[in-house]
């Protein structure tokens, strides 16, 4: 109540002002702050009939506590918010490949417990700014998440893999280095902002970015795997969009030996003292199911 008392009087500019603010009477707010100034063995304010002022000492004092008493304020809105169901909607930005990672298991579970929320999520190739354009999260590749923005990791560390159809190999000798690829057809993508995208290839500490040839080029990673299932070239994807044909045979993985795994997936938000208690129930989601599923390696 003293340190409340103090704060108060300070931003509202006086005594019987802090005393409606905090629904007590002017006399308990007197009584506070002059037991606090005994205590103290300071005057804090310097008061007459018209006017309060902080006194040196006291200026110093409320510089100390104010931050203190916002962050105890903060804890204890965010434990409130965890008794209350949350309700509303909550809205995600995500690259296609986010998104698909984010709908299962993680959205189709929040949903089945939090049965008073809904879930918006927008794919989009360039990356955006969540706050300004509205969002509450986003999900991303950990290399393209913001400095300033809270990351969560969704799961294991990613790798994009080389791959092409048997049918492709059948008459094309397998490249052992990424110069090889040079003489192999490759299925070019590009970005949504119209740059081609290079190949990416890293071994003992040696990376490279190559403009690889090739006589089709896409811009979505489920088309791409199309094309390269059908025999017509080589695909740089995602190792989790082909997992399956390759363990089925339908595609043959290369050069594995230059596409070490990276950090995967992330779910990230702003760092705000104050979270909103659906974004924080997602959030103590997305931890629980990673953390209780075993890690693979990529």
């Amino acid at each position: 109540m003293e340190l409340e008392a103090v704060v108060a009087i300070v931003r509202l500019g006086s005594f019987r002002a802090a005393a409606i603010d905090l629904e007590v009477s002017p006399t308990a707010i007197g009584n506070a702050v002059a037991s606090l100034e005994n205590r103290l063995g300071v005057r804090l304010f310097n008061r007459s009939t018209r006017n309060v002022a902080l006194t040196s000492a006291g200026r110093e004092y409320v510089e100390a506590i104010a931050p203190a008493l916002l962050d105890i304020r903060n804890a204890a809105r965010a434990v409130a918010d965890h008794s209350r169901k949350p309700t509303g909607v909550l809205r995600f930005s995500c690259s296609l490949g986010g998104g698909r990672r984010l709908l299962m298991p993680f959205v189709f579970e929040y949903l089945r417990r939090y049965d008073r929320m809904k879930v918006e999520i927008a794919t989009e190739g360039r990356l955006i700014d969540i706050i300004t354009d509205g969002f509450d999260a986003g999900v991303r590749l950990a290399e393209a998440v913001p400095q300033d923005m809270i990351a969560v990791p969704l799961g294991p560390n990613a790798r994009h893999v080389v791959v092409g159809a048997p049918s492709y190999f059948a008459n094309r000798p397998l490249p052992i280095a990424p110069a090889d690829l040079t003489n192999h057809e490759c299925i070019r993508a590009r970005y949504s902002s119209g740059a081609l995208y290079r190949w990416e290839f890293e071994r003992h500490g040696e990376a490279m970015k190559i403009d690889v040839p090739g006589s089709l080029t896409l811009d979505e990673p489920e088309m791409i795997a199309q094309a390269s299932r059908a025999g017509i070239g080589l695909a740089y994807l995602g190792e989790w969009m082909v997992a399956d044909d390759i363990a089925s045979g339908r595609l043959v993985e290369v050069l594995s030996e230059w596409t070490p795994p990276y950090p995967g997936y992330c779910l990230y938000y702003p760092g705000r003292r104050h979270m909103a208690a659906s974004l924080r129930a997602f959030v103590d989601l997305a931890k629980e199911i990673v953390f209780r599923k075993p890690a693979k390696a990529s």
